[in-house]
């Protein structure tokens, strides 16, 4: 089967929801006038790490978010990764991804199981503990976000259930962009899955943010990669391609999950 995909590689405005929220639509028409099936966007970038301010800019219970992505996603007729924005649910912060369908309904939630320390998530975010799966013209996928790539169980458990596409979106330094690619190649090589990552350019205060989002086929070999500007770049990707490395290679079949923990 194959999938067109779109990488929505922005820069994100520190801690200005407004700012952030008009950006979205400007890159979704550009994906549908590629004719792509799915675009996706980079980590927080309604509110990038103002971590300090959440009270005041996270959204919500996602409400913006979840009405401009249904929205935009029905108008243009396209699946929206909506990356992951900040969000206030129960009293806490979370780091939460929202995927909708080409008919403007939710097909899955996720909220960021690892928090990173070195940004200090884990003092102002809640970790989230559910996996998510969803589907693209019938070819199963599945999300995780940012840090979560350096945890391999994690995302050989989201692929069990045959997501043959992990897609990643990211707020990663610019100065740890070649750990970035190791990583996503690896990552695509041991669950024999393509990888797609939308990483965030520009700079907050601490930190600059290097780009260089990108897709790597289950081979572990980089599709395409951007670099440092933001840009959208389509890519069109052949699914078959997973049943020929499995095929070749049964990773999953030779498994002995007994002996893991």
């Amino acid at each position: 089967m194959k999938i067109t995909i779109s990488l929505a590689q922005m820069d994100i405005a520190f801690g200005e929801p407004t700012k952030n929220f008009a950006q979205i639509e400007p890159y979704i028409k550009q994906a549908a006038a590629a004719h792509a099936d799915i675009v996706v966007f980079p980590e927080m970038w309604n509110t990038g790490y103002d971590l300090t301010r959440f009270s005041a800019i996270a959204d919500p219970d996602g409400q913006q978010t979840r009405q401009l992505l249904s929205g935009l996603a029905k108008k243009y007729q396209l699946i929206i990764h909506g990356g992951s924005v900040a969000i206030a649910q129960n009293g806490a912060f979370f780091n939460t991804t929202y995927i909708y369908g080409p008919d403007g309904k939710l097909m899955t939630t996720y909220q960021k199981v690892h928090l990173f320390g070195l940004m200090k998530e884990d003092q102002y975010l809640a970790a989230g503990h559910e996996e998510d799966h969803f589907a693209i013209k019938g070819i199963n996928a599945t999300s995780v976000i940012c840090y979560d790539i350096r945890f391999p169980e994690w995302l050989r458990t989201l692929s069990l259930d045959d997501s043959r596409v992990i897609f990643v979106p990211a707020e990663w330094p610019t100065s740890r962009i070649p750990q970035f690619r190791r990583l996503l190649a690896a990552r695509a090589i041991e669950n024999q899955s393509f990888v797609v990552a939308v990483n965030r350019v520009g700079n907050d205060p601490d930190n600059p943010f290097g780009g260089h989002s990108g897709v790597y086929n289950p081979m572990g070999d980089e599709l395409v990669t951007l670099d440092d500007q933001p840009q959208l770049k389509t890519i069109q990707i052949e699914t078959s391609e997973t049943d020929d490395a499995r095929g070749f290679m049964p990773v999953f079949a030779d498994r002995r999950p007994e002996l893991y923990r």
